[in-house]
Formats: structure tokens, sequence, C-alpha cells
């Protein structure tokens, strides 16, 4: 009798630890999954504002701006610049409907040696004074940071 309560018990173990380790492997809502870009876990998005009309903003909707002065494939924005307009980083994302993925890419930073993401060959970034969703304090700052759009030019 003892055998088979053990035995029962062992069994019942090996069967629950199959299970837990089954539910680990499914993909959840935050991980990403290998495959499209609709697939991917950080979707981007299109936002709207009465100001500045569509934009780019990360899945949180925070609002994503390039810089004038930086050159393709090069950052100008450095030191205290970046205190200011931190660096866009995220790794994983899809793209919002009107832009394309091969626009999207990365480059590495001559300043820390990250990876930032890129726009048509150009840096990202925030605004540290945009503080919610849907803030578009940056547009224009000085005239060299813009929101992102499926409208904008940068420079050649």
């Amino acid at each position: 009798m003892k055998k088979w309560m053990v035995f029962s018990v062992f069994m019942m173990v090996l069967v629950l630890a199959a299970c837990g380790n089954e539910a680990n492997d499914s993909p959840q809502n935050d991980q990403v999954v290998n495959g499209t870009a609709d697939e991917k876990a950080m979707p981007l998005k299109l936002m709207e504002s009465e100001t500045t009309g569509e934009y780019l903003a990360d899945s949180k909707g925070m609002t994503l701006y390039f810089f004038k002065n930086d050159k393709s494939g090069k950052s100008n924005c450095m030191g205290d610049c970046l205190k200011k307009w931190p660096p866009f980083m995220e790794r994983d994302f899809a793209v919002p409907k009107g832009f394309e993925e091969k626009d999207f890419g990365t480059m590495k930073r001559e300043d820390t040696g990250e990876e930032q993401v890129t726009y048509k060959g150009f840096p990202l970034y925030y605004f540290v004074n945009d503080k919610e969703a849907g803030d578009v304090n940056g547009e224009g700052v000085k005239n060299v940071w813009y929101i992102v759009n499926d409208k904008t030019l940068f420079p050649k």
C-alpha cells in the first residue's frame, strides 16, 4: 500500500512538473514572439495631435523625435543634450500603418556604445518635458527637434 502511495505521489509530481514547464513555454502577452512585425510585443503607435497632426510614438504613447543636426547613422546629441533628449532604445517592435519596417534600424552610439533606434538612418529620441502619453512639447524646439511622421523630411 505504501509503495502505491509513494508511486502515486511521484507520478503526480511528474505530471504537475510537465504542466508547469508547458505553461512557461507558451508565449505571454509581454514576450516577443518570433515572426512578423504583427506578432512583435511592443507596437509603435501612430498618434494624433491637434497642433501637429499624426506622429510616431512608442508603445506607451510617448512621442518620438529626430534631431535635425544629426547625420544619417550618427548622433550629434551627446552629454547634456541627452539629459533633455534621451535616446529611444527599444529592441523589438512593430511599426504602425503608414510606416515601413525597412525604414527602421539601429546605430551604435559613439559616446555610450549602445544601440539606438533609427528611422531612415536618423536616431530617435524622447523629450524630457513630455510627461504623459500624447505630449508633443518637443516639436520645433530651437527649430532643430521635430516629431516623426510619415511626411517627415530628413536632411540628405
